[in-house]
């Protein structure tokens, strides 16, 4: 949002002109021309301050800047003050009223870059570091598991990766309505309504645990039955149920840290999860070395690392450092539930049809022949996939705050203007990466093995995984652009025609029918899959009229900021 006491000319700015020490009967008319970009002049005199006489009214006046003339709108947005000195307070915070102003002088084409690059990594950087630091978790405590035993290691790695991984992705996509609903908010600058999202997403995903805690409750004859061997899969039942608190914390951290994100605080979010990583390390050798309970000791050590995370966010949130956005808890919370459950549960499908592919890769590659081979290289290979896609899910979190807030705020062309540039600099990290890959394709394995077979095997793989890394240096972020825009339910039908029904079916066509093995499978989810939901997405978003967007979350906000704001 532009600020008339330091701005800079643009594509189409919103100006902020506040109304405070408006002289009575103070009311915009007649020429009106911008004099140095901080003041107006009526009239031949300045005045920095301007409003409407009435709630609500708007009116259209010619404005003259540098000699061109064009057309602006001012709102009061408010409704008449206590002072009794004909003023207007508005509805929104810091008293303004909103010029929207299309100017032919623009900004350099490369200071307009720089400007959305720092607001871009501003939230890229620290949403990497967190990333990286949560998933780190699990690695280590995979890590500790291994050296217990093969059946230990093999237990804790399935109960991460089937029983939590299946409800992790429900309920980090449901959560994600929060970066379209909050994000929104604050660029509109209702402030208030944040809270009262994140209280309400609170409720839902907090249910939701509920109803998938048979998941937990049964996890061995759900494993036996998926074809997992009888000890592995009684022994990751016990251990999927001492990770049922690890489940119930994904119901508050994922809406805290969205709440949190959309607010642009994202180094509270990195800090912290690094305190978390190191409260892992410590307590993963205590459990496990110390008071040897053995795998149990790993999963409790996982369970404190994540509430660590919920309890000093949650500090952070209510202690005074989010004055403006959490104003306690309120019943208004309770209202208007089912109407996020369905932007949620939206937003759950689209997310986990993505999470879940690449799982079912595996699971297919587990029924080939010589599967065992074939499993340990597309395990290596989806491990640096898991490790690189950090970068680009950043960016999804990154370009959902972006398109959000300028939605919000109603500046449509700069929400195309930070997806262009999200998009392309995503798309260099995944060239940087995609080209790496190519040029170590003989070597990268040796991080994960000495097996000269498997070695082999991740070389021929090399291709495709450079491939798949490029498609998901570009896809979540036209993702995130969705999450932004709030056009979760058409993506969602997007990722099931491309990824279930095309994607599914042509990799098992060329896996097994043409004989090609894990190269067709996974070949055949990536061109029939993957490929082409990012095509798809490309042309939605290219073909997007980002002012109706812009209109729509006006509305949208509008819409769910009805109530009061808290009670306290």
């Amino acid at each position: 949002m532009c600020n008339t006491r330091s701005v800079p000319y643009s594509t189409r700015c919103r100006w902020k002109i506040t109304v405070r020490k408006l002289p009575p009967g103070g009311q915009a008319s007649g020429d009106t021309t911008w004099s140095d970009g901080t003041d107006l002049v009526r009239g031949g005199v300045s005045h920095p301050f301007f409003s409407t006489l009435s709630p609500q009214r708007s009116f259209e006046l010619p404005l003259k800047q540098r000699g061109k003339i064009y057309q602006g709108v001012f709102s009061s947005m408010g409704r008449i003050n206590s002072n009794g000195d004909g003023l207007h307070d508005t509805l929104l915070p810091n008293d303004h009223v909103n010029l929207d102003v299309d100017e032919e002088n623009q900004d350099p084409l490369a200071s307009r870059i720089w400007t959305e690059t720092k607001k871009l990594w501003e939230i890229v950087g620290p949403a990497i570091f967190s990333r990286v630091a949560t998933f780190s978790m699990n690695i280590i405590t995979q890590a500790f598991a291994g050296h217990l035993g093969d059946v230990e290691l093999a237990a804790i790695s399935i109960a991460n990766t089937v029983i939590v991984g299946f409800n992790f992705g429900l309920l980090l996509g449901m959560a994600s309505a929060l970066e379209t609903l909050c994000g929104q908010a604050f660029g509109a600058k209702r402030y208030h309504m944040l809270g009262i999202y994140m209280q309400r997403s609170w409720i839902v995903l907090f249910f939701c645990c509920f109803l998938l805690l048979p998941f937990y409750v049964f996890a061995a004859p759900l494993l036996k039955l998926l074809g997992q061997p009888d000890d592995v899969a009684e022994l990751s039942g016990v251990v999927a149920l001492w990770l049922i608190p690890l489940h119930f914390s994904f119901a508050f951290q994922f809406p805290l840290q969205r709440f949190l994100q959309s607010q642009l605080k994202n180094q509270v979010i990195a800090w912290i999860s690094l305190a978390s990583l190191g409260v892992n390390v410590l307590t993963s050798w205590l459990f496990v070395y110390v008071f040897d309970f053995g795998v149990i000791g790993a999963a409790i050590a996982l369970d404190i690392s994540w509430w660590v995370i919920v309890i000093g966010l949650f500090i952070y949130t209510s202690c005074g450092w989010c004055p403006s956005t959490w104003t306690g808890f309120s019943a208004q919370a309770f209202s208007g539930l089912w109407e996020f459950v369905k932007l949620s549960a939206a937003s759950g499908v689209m997310l986990c049809l993505e999470n879940w592919y690449y799982r079912i890769l595996i699971l297919m590659t587990g029924y080939l022949d010589n599967a065992t081979l074939a499993v340990d290289a597309l395990s290596v290979c989806m491990s640096i996939n898991g490790w690189e896609i950090m970068i680009p899910l950043a960016f999804f979190a990154a370009t959902g705050v972006r398109v959000s807030n300028e939605l919000g705020a109603g500046n449509g062309k700069g929400a195309k203007f930070a997806t262009i540039v999200s998009v392309v600099q995503s798309t260099i990290v995944g060239l940087i990466f995609c080209v790496l890959i190519m040029l170590l394709h003989d070597k990268i394995a040796l991080i994960f093995t000495s097996s000269s077979s498997v070695i082999h095997e991740v070389d021929n793989l090399a291709f495709l995984l450079a491939i798949t890394i490029l498609l998901n240096s570009v896809q979540p972020v036209l993702s995130g652009v969705a999450v932004g825009a709030g056009w979760q339910s058409v993506v969602a039908f997007v990722n099931l025609g491309c990824y279930y029904i095309v994607g599914l079916p042509l990799g098992f066509l060329i896996g097994w029918v043409f004989k090609l093995g894990v190269k067709g499978i996974w070949s055949g989810m990536i061109f029939g899959g993957t490929a082409v939901q990012t095509v798809i997405l490309v042309i939605l978003t290219m073909n997007s009229d980002w002012d109706k967007e812009a209109e729509k979350a006006r509305i949208n906000v509008n819409k769910w900021s009805q109530s009061k704001p808290v009670v306290q």
